[in-house]
């Protein structure tokens, strides 16, 4: 694989609920991590002391964060009245020329700021509500 550009990297979010997706404006950085928690199952029988793992057992997670400027209204709004309501949408992550990742996130944290010669900024973070499923890039 050849160096993307991180402008690629998209956090996409279902603006209706059916499945019309747009891209979270004024993105300037992103990022999504991947979790798995173990299952310790070592035991005074384990081959050398070695720790022991419980195949596919554990809590998986995602997490997605992203900061930027304001730039456009609708997906602003939409975000606000999420974190507002609690709600758990469907969201798409876009990882450019590997694929995307989509499933129910709720947003976690929405931060503002604003400097008196700069422009206002915003934070949010997004932890998965859910399973994902990922589609390859073809």
């Amino acid at each position: 694989m050849t160096a993307q550009n991180g402008k690629d990297l998209l956090i996409k979010i279902d603006m209706t609920g059916d499945g019309l997706f747009e891209t979270v404006a004024g993105l300037r950085a992103s990022r999504i991590s991947f979790n798995a928690e173990t299952v310790d199952v070592t035991s005074l029988e384990s081959q050398g002391g070695w720790r022991e793992l419980l195949a596919g057992a554990g809590v998986r997670s995602a997490a997605v964060s992203g900061s930027g400027v304001f730039r456009d209204a609708d997906t602003d709004e939409r975000m606000r009245a999420l974190f507002f309501a609690g709600d758990v949408p469907t969201f798409r992550i876009i990882i450019p020329h590997f694929g995307a990742i989509s499933g129910r996130f709720q947003i976690t944290a929405l931060e503002y700021a604003g400097s008196y010669n700069g422009e206002a900024t915003y934070e949010v973070s997004l932890a998965s509500a859910g399973s994902l499923s990922f589609e390859a890039e073809v």
